[in-house]
């Protein structure tokens, strides 16, 4: 599958696989980011890409971006679908920091990936389901 993508930056590496390790690919900022703690920001990433019709990509921090930058990504996953597709729809971070830190350009902050459009879904009220109780949220079905 080929997408298009527009960087906004000459700073940051190109996209791309890395190889034997994930078929996620890391996302960079594209400019220096300052924040103290309980400050939010968007981080921008650099690229738009035009995704096929049908398509959605995730984004999520990488499991280091915490550790190394005390930020977390404020809407957990970011989604974004086929229509951000513009030449000015560059894609965002938006975090929020539990410490004073600074990103720098090209740190690799978050991945992504990108999925199929869940099929159309019905629902079937019923009285109860078949399958066994596992004792409900939280519970791993061990007192």
């Amino acid at each position: 599958m080929e997408l298009k993508i527009k960087y906004f930056s000459d700073e940051i590496e190109k996209l791309r696989y890395i190889d034997g390790k994930s078929d996620w690919i890391d996302l960079r900022a594209a400019k220096d980011i300052t924040l103290k703690a309980g400050e939010f920001k968007l981080i921008p990433l650099g690229v738009a890409i035009s995704l096929p019709e049908g398509y959605e990509a995730h984004v999520v921090p990488r499991s280091s971006t915490f550790k190394n930058f005390g930020i977390l990504q404020t809407n957990s996953c970011g989604v974004i679908d086929e229509s951000y597709c513009g030449d000015n729809d560059q894609w965002m971070m938006p975090v929020y920091a539990v410490r004073d830190t600074e990103i720098h350009v090209n740190d690799r902050i978050c991945q992504f990936r990108i999925f199929k459009h869940q099929e159309t879904l019905t629902f079937t009220e019923v009285s109860s389901l078949d399958g066994p109780d596992r004792g409900g949220f939280g519970s791993s079905g061990v007192s």
